[in-house]
């Protein structure tokens, strides 16, 4: 198991271990004994985050609330395994994810047309479906109160139209899932964060994206806790970069020539070399190798949902 990580205001990241260390965080939000955790990781995570509540003193009959930011499986996947696991806990969702996690047939489906069967299997292995009796529906305005803590959610579509980012009033922050982008600590650089957004199949639409960004913004948060990866600071400049990188995924996209593989390849070719130009802008001196290493998974999703968003779109 991967160290945590404690923040102040008694939040906590647990490394999901999804795929590579650092690429996925569960967090925990505890006050006075009770717990809310924030987006789950896989089944995988789940002794994870048992072991976790050990440390911290506390049982998993203490959490309160599985908050999924939205349904995308590393975000969701173990909903219904840590339901099972924490028989007080109640399923916290975006009123547009919720039949997903009561019946994740389709949800499956659709992973699979992405990943195949095999890596999806090895990924996720079986979703567990969540009890509907111990399901909450979040509308945008929702608020939660733990041990007294309030948790307000706010609709943020542009990712996902089933995604809701969680301000929390106490540590005046965000919990962002993947609507404030990407942020992996292996890009930092001299404490400063590198962020680019993400545009993983199927629901990407850049207008919204940016919407809800500046909504976020206006809550003026000292601090965003991000499932990839963990906690930043300094979000008004880096909102920039988030804005300007949508502006130019969508320039690339509309710009991509051919069919098909074609296209699809010039597109991920388009996108790396935006990303590694930005990454040398920022400071960044990985090999190239390394940062391309760390950037593929992103790279070949983000240009799966960018050519999703563009054959949808009417011209």
């Amino acid at each position: 198991m991967i160290a945590p990580i404690h923040h102040e205001h008694g939040i906590h990241t647990l490394d999901a271990e999804y795929v590579r260390p650092g690429l996925a965080a569960i967090h925990l939000i505890v006050e006075a004994g009770r717990v809310a955790i924030v987006d789950t990781g896989t089944n995988r995570s789940v002794p994870t985050v048992l072991a976790a509540l050990g440390e911290l003193g506390l049982t998993p009959a203490d959490v309160e609330y599985v908050i999924v930011t939205h349904v995308h499986l590393d975000h969701a996947g173990a909903a219904g395994a840590l339901l099972a696991a924490c028989p007080n806990a109640r399923l916290v969702v975006h009123p547009k994810g919720a039949r997903h996690m009561i019946d994740p047939a389709k949800l499956e489906a659709g992973t699979i047309a992405v990943y195949g069967e095999a890596l999806f299997r090895e990924l996720y292995g079986h979703i567990v479906p969540c009890p509907a009796d111990r399901v909450i529906e979040a509308n945008d305005g929702h608020r939660l109160e733990l041990a007294g803590r309030v948790l307000t959610f706010i609709d943020t579509p542009g990712h996902a139209r089933h995604h809701f980012c969680i301000h929390d009033a106490q540590s005046e922050s965000l919990f962002t899932g993947d609507t404030f982008g990407i942020s992996y600590r292996e890009f930092d650089v001299e404490g400063h964060p590198f962020i680019f957004p993400t545009s993983t199949p199927v629901q990407f639409e850049p207008e919204a994206l940016h919407a809800s960004i500046e909504r976020l913004l206006a809550l003026e948060p000292e601090a965003a806790y991000l499932t990839h990866y963990s906690r930043i600071t300094g979000l008004e400049d880096l909102a920039v970069h988030l804005h300007e990188l949508i502006d130019e995924y969508v320039e690339r996209t509309l710009a991509a020539p051919g069919v098909g593989a074609e296209r699809h390849a010039w597109l991920k070719q388009a996108l790396e070399e935006v990303l590694m130009q930005r990454l040398r802008a920022h400071g960044c001196t990985l090999d190239d190798a390394v940062c391309r290493e760390l950037l593929a998974n992103d790279v070949e999703l983000n240009a799966q949902g960018l050519l999703v968003w563009r054959d949808r779109e009417p011209r």
